[in-house]
């Protein structure tokens, strides 16, 4: 909804969605079919100037915020959940660097990446540490003016063609609170290789492979702030900053294929009718373009609360993830049944919508964490809103709650205790 965005995201989102209809349309299938990287993509965005939207100035962005981030990813992803990925990863992998890196750390590792002359990675996820990001496996030894890493990384996504990992890893297996730290890895580094590349369901055009570390030795200067200890922290404020991303990148899936779906179903005849004529059709339309709009505008507030680094960020970008990537699921499934036996088969453009959306539910944290997040944060908000108990009905049972019972009670656990009651 225009009315809601600046002049400033009004030009990024034309921007990213000149480049989506001209560029990566045309070439969704091919890269999907091929699950290879599209560097002629990435060639299109970098000379859009869209590959530091929301880097500062200072480092060589264009200095907007994560809005303009989710306002670009949703285009890409309108015309391909894998390139809205591949250009929202590079976010996920600045995004540590933005919240914990050194002044000299900044301007070292963002200002390529805001040039669109190279690509980062994030390195968090190991086969048994995923959900429970604080039980990472991956170690930096210090030794000297360097850390030396072993171990391996899981789900790395841009892995391969990256040129910049940024990895998290144990550097005080004996600490609770400060284990571990984040550590930027250069594409080349001696000990450093890729592993198995994963055979994806969906976004097959971005790879996702395993990294691997054996003797792996970074200078100690590129560990992340120059203090150890403190990824844990790094890697939770940079998954409020990314999860409206993935949200968006849900959003332009949905959106997607809700106008696949609704010129489909303009076109498609049956019983002497296109079928957009029938109620149950029309139903499911406007179910599906309700939710979208819904997400879209919680994507939005999400984004705009990180901008403004506004308390309530980690339950927001909670919110919006959970809710946008469901909806995703549901409007893209819902979208191939319109197209009926048609959305099943691969020459139609739908099922990869299907197909790109099922990860948003899980990455970037599962919308199971995500629902815990956002109880964990309801129950704090309701311990400020206990004033309500006052106008809320307080009901009393005899043998339950009665003063008489209570009294009893009290008595019966202070004799079992042998302490002395209240009133004696």
């Amino acid at each position: 909804m225009p009315g809601f965005l600046t002049e400033q995201n009004l030009m990024w989102r034309d921007r990213a969605r000149t480049v989506a209809e001209k560029v990566v349309r045309p070439l969704a299938a091919k890269y999907d079919r091929l699950q290879e990287y599209p560097w002629e993509i990435k060639e299109a965005i970098a000379k859009a100037g869209l590959s530091g939207v929301w880097i500062p100035e200072e480092y060589g962005g264009s200095g907007g915020g994560v809005i303009d981030l989710c306002i670009c990813v949703e285009e890409l992803s309108r015309a391909c959940g894998g390139v809205g990925v591949l250009y929202a990863v590079n976010a996920l992998g600045t995004f540590p660097v933005l919240v914990g890196g050194t002044e000299e750390q900044k301007q070292r590792f963002l200002r390529p990446i805001a040039k669109g002359e190279k690509l980062i990675s994030f390195g968090l996820s190991e086969k048994f540490a995923g959900s429970d990001a604080a039980s990472l496996r991956a170690t930096a030894v210090r030794d000297g003016d360097f850390y030396v890493l072993n171990g391996e990384k899981k789900w790395n996504t841009n892995g391969g063609a990256a040129d910049i990992y940024t990895v998290f890893a144990v550097t005080d297996p004996a600490s609770k609170s400060r284990r571990t730290s984040a550590i930027m890895v250069e594409k080349g580094t001696p000990g450093f290789r890729i592993g198995k590349i994963e055979d994806k369901m969906g976004i097959r055009c971005v790879p996702v492979v395993e990294i691997h570390f054996e003797n792996c030795r970074v200078p100690a200067k590129n560990l992340l702030g120059e203090v150890p200890g403190m990824g844990f922290k790094h890697a939770m404020m940079t998954l409020d900053k990314a999860r409206p991303g993935v949200a968006a990148q849900a959003v332009g899936l949905a959106q997607g294929a809700l106008e696949y779906a609704m010129v489909y179903a303009g076109y498609r005849e049956q019983f002497g009718a296109p079928i957009s004529s029938f109620q149950m059709i029309q139903g499911m339309l406007a179910d599906m373009a309700t939710k979208v709009e819904a997400a879209r505008n919680l994507v939005h507030v999400a984004a705009l609360a990180v901008d403004r680094a506004e308390p309530s960020v980690s339950k927001l970008s909670a919110m919006c993830k959970l809710f946008a990537t469901d909806t995703a699921m549901e409007v893209t499934t819902n979208a191939v049944q319109i197209f009926g036996g048609y959305g099943y088969m691969r020459d139609y453009p739908i099922e990869k919508y299907m197909r790109d959306a099922k990860i948003t539910q899980i990455y970037e944290g599962t919308n199971q964490v995500q629902r815990m997040v956002v109880a964990r944060a309801l129950v704090k908000e309701s311990l400020g809103l206990k004033h309500l108990l006052d106008f809320i009905p307080k009901e009393i049972q005899k043998g339950v709650n009665d003063p008489e019972t209570l009294k009893r009670l009290a008595e019966e656990t202070a004799n079992a205790l042998d302490v002395p009651t209240h009133n004696s």
